[in-house]
């Protein structure tokens, strides 16, 4: 009886010790995502092109996961099975990255910071509702009405904008919330393993780079050295697997109802890191709608924790 207690009490403290690793972990993944728009719009401005990102993005990670895939079996595609994989591929790979990284040679990363993560998050709900039963609820319809607001607010300042650039840059925003969406969802449906997933996109994507050399290569010498280490890190590394390894490992330690409200400080990440490093200085339509973006996300995510039975 007299062990119990110190046993317990090195447990509650190795729990606790635990807990503050994956806030840790948490807080680094939503750096990480939400500087993203920021870094490649930075990419873009120092002479790298969409297609230098994706490969990039793609060669980097696909072989630094090539070893896991090749582990887990060709055959069976990683154990997923190929017609998901390439699902997936499609998902999460070059048609999502694609758009992604074109919306941010056109459009400001503020507003890919804010038009990826709302749709996103309204796909996710509509999702859940159909594919797992889940409730809607007064608050959910809230936030998702305030967030169609915002990108209505986005979508305004972009058609009036000097720059009429701006609008498709959005417009690839909306491509990429709309495919990305999916790919939580089924990896949910499917039961996966995220970094298994994550290998399985990686991998089938280095599928572009032969038309990448054929197509689009331009030479090492496009853009200074230190942009390409930077970028080829941050895309192929920070992005694709550091990422998105944090935030499963820190979601499954903290549980859903706590890790539920991180993802509305990407925006605010991506559109106040961009101030500084990029100077871009949203218009009063633009902080409207931004604002509304990110109000809404953090009114459908929040649930409150359930009391220990």
């Amino acid at each position: 009886m007299h062990q119990t207690a110190p046993l317990s009490e090195a447990a509650r403290l190795r729990d606790r010790r635990l807990w503050r690793l994956a806030f840790a972990g948490m807080v680094l993944a939503m750096l990480i995502f939400g500087s993203n728009f920021v870094v490649s719009r930075h990419a873009v401005l120092n002479g790298l092109t969409s297609h230098d990102l994706l490969a990039l993005r793609f060669g980097i990670a696909g072989l630094l996961l090539l070893p896991g895939f090749i582990a887990g079996g060709v055959k069976s595609c990683n154990g997923i099975g190929w017609g998901r994989g390439l699902l997936l591929a499609v998902m999460s790979g070059f048609p999502m990255s694609y758009l992604l990284l074109t919306g941010v040679t056109y459009a400001p990363a503020a507003h890919g910071a804010t038009i990826g993560p709302g749709l996103v998050t309204v796909i996710s709900i509509i999702g859940s509702v159909a594919l797992f039963g889940a409730i809607i609820t007064r608050q959910l319809i809230v936030g998702i009405v305030a967030v169609l607001l915002g990108l209505t607010c986005l979508g305004i300042a972009g058609t009036t904008h000097t720059n009429p650039s701006i609008l498709f840059g959005d417009l690839c925003f909306v491509g990429v919330g709309l495919i990305w969406g999916m790919y939580p969802l089924l990896v949910q449906l499917w039961r996966l393993d995220p970094l298994k997933a994550t290998s399985v996109v990686a991998v089938l994507s280095m599928a572009y780079l032969p038309f990448y050399a054929l197509f689009f290569f331009r030479g090492f010498d496009v853009a200074p050295w230190w942009v390409i280490v930077l970028h080829g890190i941050n895309q192929g590394v920070l992005n694709v697997i550091l990422g998105l390894w944090l935030w499963s490992v820190a979601a499954r330690r903290m549980g859903p109802a706590v890790a539920g409200r991180f993802p509305p400080t990407i925006p605010i990440i991506g559109t106040l890191l961009a101030i500084p490093v990029l100077g871009e200085i949203p218009s009063g339509l633009q902080v409207a709608g931004i604002g509304l973006i990110i109000t809404g996300l953090f009114v459908a995510s929040w649930r409150s924790p359930r009391p220990a039975v």
